[in-house]
């Protein structure tokens, strides 16, 4: 199970209710790590989490459009999130689709698992590999020369 780790949770607008759907059904997990998200996705993570009577550090970032996701790539790229949870609304058009892209391109970067669906945040969420000293190599990246 995991615990004492940073997990990013973001939210396109039609998402949040999965999210907080989410958030609510993984409520005793979450409450081990450290909580970064970004505004409006923060703020009804945190209201959801005091209905369950529970709150764990929540940090909230800007919202997306206004640098949030931007901000957590950076995080990404300090080597300070170990999970991002980035629930997508892929039949919206965002102003801010160049940020969405640069964090989705940071995480495959640095090596940070990403779940852009609630199937895949429950399967990253209770992987064995979480409560263990695992720790994923560094990715590298060389030319494939043909021989």
């Amino acid at each position: 199970m995991i615990s004492d780790k940073t997990i990013a949770l973001i939210a396109h607008d039609a998402r949040k209710a999965d999210m907080i759907d989410w958030v609510i059904y993984n409520s005793e997990t979450l409450v081990k790590n450290k909580l970064i998200c970004t505004g409006t996705t923060g703020t009804l993570v945190e209201n959801a989490l005091k209905e369950e009577k529970t709150v764990p550090d929540i940090t909230k970032m800007k919202s997306g459009p206004m640098g949030g996701d931007a901000q957590i790539a950076t995080l990404v790229v300090e080597g300070k999130i170990d999970l991002c949870v980035f629930l997508i609304d892929d039949l919206t058009a965002n102003p801010h689709e160049a940020d969405i892209q640069m964090l989705l391109r940071q995480c495959r970067l640095h090596n940070i698992p990403v779940a852009c669906n609630r199937h895949s945040a429950d399967l990253m969420i209770t992987s064995d590999l979480w409560g263990t000293d695992y720790t994923p190599s560094t990715p590298t990246y060389q030319k494939f020369e043909r021989q």
